[in-house]
């Protein structure tokens, strides 16, 4: 019961996260905000909050264990290496996803974004050496031909006062982060294969919050150098809605973001991966109707087509991971019965 509630929990955040967080994104940028570094930068700059349910745990394993013998991390030196590096990849992501909010539709960027699946199985082949199954290979072809959908006649939905040459570099950016985001979530992946202990949650969050604070660390170099932390009080001074506000719009959207990424763990951990992909795709259309709503997008017959090819590449891998799941059982259940036969014949 209590899995469950955390579960819940977890899947609540991660829901909010997934589609709060391209939307205050892109409510920033509408309003009078042009900071791109500053956008990345706010994607992990509240995950000092992962050290609250690490204090917790540290805390509740000092009364298990001695004083002495429990450590403030469990992870190891390499793990730290490794997680600093992807942290980078993090907020190299950040930067091209940031792109998206800025010069695309919420709706246009989703859609892109979905793409990352794409990627991600790719990089799994390649760094995990993880074989794709043919419902993959279908999702993989599917994904990026929504995205192409949205390529051919991606101008009909350019925003207002955004130029061309902004919107292709918009799209290309954001197809960029989801390159980044596949290659990172796979180098996540080869972590945890890596570890030399057996994988927890708060060894999980440890990897999370170093990710966080190197991809921050990051962004604040990409911003000293384009001198955004001098031109935010210029542009809080001159924000549409007002300066209170505007400083309002960044809390929430580090909060916001950094839901997303807790719930992602969360799901992952208390669940799996697979429950993570198929609350994303149904968030999906979700936040497609809420930028609709919210910001008064057009919703052209290319986004409607490039939605159904999403879904379909989503409900592709799952099936196929499911599947996949099950003929390993079959085949484990299959060795060991004749494991069983084998010994007994040998008695």
């Amino acid at each position: 019961m209590k899995k469950f509630t955390l579960l819940i929990f977890n899947i609540i955040m991660f829901s909010i996260g997934n589609c709060g967080g391209p939307l205050i994104s892109r409510f920033y940028f509408i309003h009078g905000g042009q900071r791109i570094w500053l956008s990345s930068w706010l994607q992990t700059i509240a995950c000092p909050l992962i050290l609250i349910p690490l204090s917790i745990s540290y805390f509740h394993r000092r009364k298990i264990e001695s004083p002495a013998t429990a450590k403030i991390l469990s992870i190891t030196r390499r793990e730290i290496l490794g997680s600093t590096g992807v942290g980078i990849i993090a907020g190299l992501d950040g930067y091209f996803i940031s792109w998206g909010p800025a010069k695309l539709p919420v709706s246009t960027s989703s859609l892109i974004n979905a793409t990352q699946l794409a990627f991600t199985a790719l990089f799994a082949v390649l760094l995990v050496k993880q074989k794709l199954t043919v419902y993959s290979k279908l999702s993989v072809f599917l994904l990026i031909a929504g995205a192409a959908t949205l390529a051919l006649r991606g101008n009909g939905d350019r925003p207002t006062g955004v130029s061309v040459k902004e919107y292709v570099i918009g799209f290309v950016m954001t197809v960029m982060g989801a390159v980044c985001f596949g290659l990172m979530l796979s180098l996540i992946e080869l972590i945890y294969i890596k570890a030399k202990n057996a994988i927890s949650y708060t060894m999980v969050l440890e990897i999370q919050l170093i990710i966080g604070v190197s991809a921050t660390v990051f962004c604040t170099i990409g911003m000293i150098i384009n001198s955004d932390f001098q031109a935010i009080p210029k542009e809080a001074s001159e924000y549409e809605i007002g300066e209170a506000k505007y400083y309002l719009v960044l809390v929430w959207c580090a909060i916001i973001w950094q839901l997303a990424l807790l719930g992602l763990v969360g799901v992952i951990f208390y669940s799996s991966s697979l429950l993570s992909g198929i609350i994303g795709a149904f968030l999906l259309p979700v936040t497609e109707i809420l930028a609709i709503v919210l910001f008064h997008e057009k919703f052209q017959v290319e986004k409607g087509v490039a939605i159904f090819l999403a879904l379909c590449g989503f409900v592709s891998y799952f099936y196929g991971e499911i599947e996949q799941s099950k003929k390993e059982k079959r085949d484990n259940f299959m060795n060991d019965r004749l494991n069983y036969i084998v010994l007994h014949q040998n008695d």
